[in-house]
């Protein structure tokens, strides 16, 4: 196992009409501000709720926080913050809204141009204003880490950072809130959740005993429960798993003192930045592909995965390699998420776009290994088509 630090905050309040607790978790003085997406925090009464939790507090919202939050659009939320003097913040959505949170605390008190914080990583976020969350969304983790992904338009760059600081306060997870997502989100859900833990587990193997058998359970909870999300979504405990099933898969616990991949992520975060597709669908069009390419530095864990995740135990190394490929991209497609490049109308001039924006980036060294070039990367995408 790698030598590791693991530090995380963030109080986690999971549970059924668990959003009354706020009024014990935001300071009584806080002068608050909401961020959230769409309207369906207004439709389903969750903003509501959240407001009438936070009782006599000063409140201010801030709504239209995209799927991959924008830039331009936070930008406007941190002129409020400055403007309202806002010294709490509160993001009641998916991980776009907490993600785009986590910007705003960063760029709130940021002197220079607040871009910078993505182009260096967050490595320049020396404070952030406090912030908690109500997570509506199962997905990305963003709930109890300190990273997050922001895109700038008019460049069409999405780009990720981390930071100490932005950890959340504390999140709320109640389960019920997630019932009235369309098919669509639980579906991408999933597939988010199980690309972060394949990330942090198919690497090479350091005799990380613990964190393998972590990450092979979450795997097969999402197996087992992501069609039952989607056929009954009513089902409380279906949706309670799956909550925290992604919360753990990206908490930095699978992750601590093992090698860890993300290429996957660094490939399908240009796809969304040129083409707008969903976050998880890109994840679900690379990470077949990718494994396949990859398979002989990934061997080891594959053959592993393929034995404890799908139970393929018979045939050839290569055979049994190819099975859980096939098995893994037959998953996301039983949950209505296509994997090929063409089943979203691009082809091989996406390739080169996308390649084009990777070298731009400076991703020409990816991986595990830090081995994966563009050379690499053009394989896998042509491989997607």
């Amino acid at each position: 196992m790698l030598n590791f630090e693991f530090y995380n905050p963030t109080k986690i309040v999971f549970g059924r009409d668990t959003i009354a607790k706020l009024n014990g978790l935001v300071p009584h003085d806080a002068r608050v501000l909401i961020l959230y997406g769409g309207a369906s925090a207004q439709k389903t009464g969750t903003l509501d709720e959240v407001k009438a939790a936070l009782g006599k507090r000063e409140i201010h919202e801030f709504a239209g926080i995209e799927p991959n939050p924008s830039y331009e659009t936070l930008m406007q939320a941190v002129e409020q913050v400055r403007a309202q003097k806002i010294d709490f913040l509160l993001a009641v959505g998916g991980g776009s809204v907490i993600d785009g949170t986590k910007f705003v605390a960063a760029a709130a008190n940021f002197e220079g141009e607040a871009w910078d914080i993505a182009v260096k990583r967050g490595a320049n976020i020396t404070s952030a204003l406090p912030f908690g969350s109500v997570l509506t969304l199962p997905a990305t983790g963003s709930e109890m880490n300190n990273g997050g992904v922001v895109t700038r338009k008019s460049i069409q760059a999405k780009l990720a950072f981390h930071s100490p600081l932005v950890f959340p306060q504390f999140s709320i997870l109640d389960p019920t809130k997630t019932f009235t997502l369309p098919p669509r989100q639980i579906a991408n859900g999933v597939v988010d959740a199980f690309v972060h833990t394949v990330e942090q587990y198919l690497t090479y193997p350091v005799q990380g005993q613990v964190q393998d058998r972590f990450a092979e359970g979450l795997l097969l909870s999402l197996i087992e429960t992501g069609p039952k999300v989607l056929a009954e979504p009513d089902d409380y405990d279906a949706r309670a798993n799956l909550m925290w099933v992604a919360t753990l898969a990206l908490n930095g616990l699978i992750g601590a003192g093992v090698p860890q991949d993300w290429a996957t992520h660094m490939l399908g975060h240009e796809l969304t930045a040129q083409y707008d597709i969903d976050h998880a669908r890109t994840l679900a069009i690379v990470l077949p592909s990718l494994l396949s390419v990859r398979r002989n530095s990934k061997r080891a864990k594959l053959l592993q995965y393929a034995e404890r995740v799908w139970q393929i135990t018979e045939g050839s190394e290569d055979a049994r390699i190819d099975l859980a490929i096939q098995r893994t991209r037959d998953f996301f497609e039983s949950l209505g998420i296509k994997t090929r490049l063409a089943d979203y109308e691009l082809g091989q001039d996406a390739v080169e776009t996308v390649l084009g924006q990777l070298d731009k980036h400076g991703m020409t060294a990816l991986g595990e290994h830090q081995d994966h070039t563009l050379a690499v990367s053009r394989t896998i995408l042509e491989a997607a088509l």
